[in-house]
């Protein structure tokens, strides 16, 4: 098999995230701004694809090499083996981004980059005419960065976050691969009760069942790369067959969402229908200052209102207050919440054990997180 190098692309703050998911499948990664970089054959495609909670998508890159000159790009990018991966119907649509670099028009390095490929493969494969692009899609992005040039293939199609189960949402949903690392970031185990008190369309829950149960989070859909032909139906197969062993489906679980709006509620039912994962998680309509438990050494996640219009602050604010007070008292409990709103810990009533920076879209925010009492050790 033929060894590529990959990337994995990640939100800001979920690196490190990302490079554990990689390392948890037996390969050695380095972690830059944004990506982790590793290398694989043809099944570290179909694999990745199928398993990693956090990243955004999955790239093969193709070269890499400084470019301060539209004639150094071109030449460079002829010189690359793009008969390796692309077949002689391939469509082939050119995405760029230039930051920091000599050559700063996106549009004409997409230009170039287009018809430097177009030269090589018609070379290759000895056509004169214009090549047909009537057969498997290929997405290639050329990524300036500081006169460098990366030229690489998606691998995913769809970001890696679409799961295939959310057939409806709220109004600011969650990304699920977000939703992933707030559960990562806990201190989580299945055995344990689990409760979202803001569900929304029922992202955080969906996915902590998936982690509960170590369900492939690509189990549900389809990926871009299925379709090329150097990659065998028997690689995906076999990714497949694997995340179906690696499933513990007998893992029993106790998972809470909740949400003030009903019609949330009947949305988050609904996904977690699709994900196949409705007996697992308990949905209801609730408001989060009626929250109480008998139940002990529980993990609460959850993505609350940031109250970022100015009038919407008070309110938030309150609620903030009352989740506070709905959550002292249950000392074993452990408590995540992410927010914009730098007021938080102050309207909370308590300050955080620990707080981390991530990135909500592009809202800057932080994971406030106060840690309860651990739980006893089993003999």
């Amino acid at each position: 098999m033929t060894t590529y190098t990959l990337i994995a692309t990640a939100a800001m703050g979920l690196e490190s995230l990302v490079a554990n998911e990689v390392k948890n499948l037996g390969y050695d990664c380095q972690t830059e701004n944004g990506k982790v970089i590793f290398k694989g054959d043809e099944s570290a495609i179909a694999r990745c694809n199928m398993w990693l909670r956090t990243a955004d998508r999955l790239k093969i890159v193709v070269g890499e090499f400084k470019a301060t000159t539209f004639d150094q790009l071109f030449e460079a990018v002829k010189a690359l083996p793009w008969e390796q991966y692309l077949p002689v119907d391939a469509e082939f649509p050119v995405q760029g981004k230039s930051v920091k670099s000599t050559l700063f028009s996106v549009s004409d390095c997409q230009a170039i980059v287009k018809k430097a490929i177009v030269e090589r493969l018609r070379n290759k494969y000895k056509i004169q005419t214009w090549l047909q692009e009537t057969g498997p899609l290929f997405k290639i992005e050329v990524a300036l960065l500081k006169d460098k040039a990366t030229l690489t293939i998606d691998t995913s199609g769809a970001g890696l976050h679409k799961r295939g189960y959310r057939i409806a949402q709220g109004g600011a949903p969650l990304k699920e691969t977000l939703a992933a690392a707030l559960i990562q970031l806990t201190n989580w185990h299945p055995d344990r009760p689990f409760v979202d008190p803001f569900c929304g369309s029922g992202t955080i829950p969906i996915e902590a069942a998936l982690i509960g149960q170590n369900i492939a989070p690509g189990f549900n859909r389809e990926f871009l790369s299925e379709e090329w032909p150097w990659l065998s139906e028997e690689v995906w197969d076999n990714a497949r067959i694997e995340a179906e062993d690696r499933a513990n489906y007998d893992q029993p679980l106790d998972i809470t969402g909740s949400d003030i709006d009903h019609r949330m509620v009947d949305i988050a039912r609904e996904n977690a229908f699709e994900a196949g994962l409705a007996d697992l998680i308990q949905f209801k309509q609730m408001n989060v200052s009626d929250f109480t438990t008998s139940k002990e050494y529980g993990v609460i996640v959850g993505n609350p209102p940031y109250g970022e219009r100015l009038g919407d602050r008070p309110e938030v604010e309150k609620m903030y207050q009352e989740m506070g007070r709905a959550f002292t008292g249950n000392d074993t409990w452990s408590v995540y919440m992410l927010t914009s709103h730098e007021g938080f810990e102050e309207c909370y009533g308590k300050k955080a054990t620990k707080k981390r920076k991530l990135f909500n879209g592009f809202i800057r925010t932080d994971y406030y997180q106060y840690w309860g009492k651990r739980p006893p050790r089993k003999d």
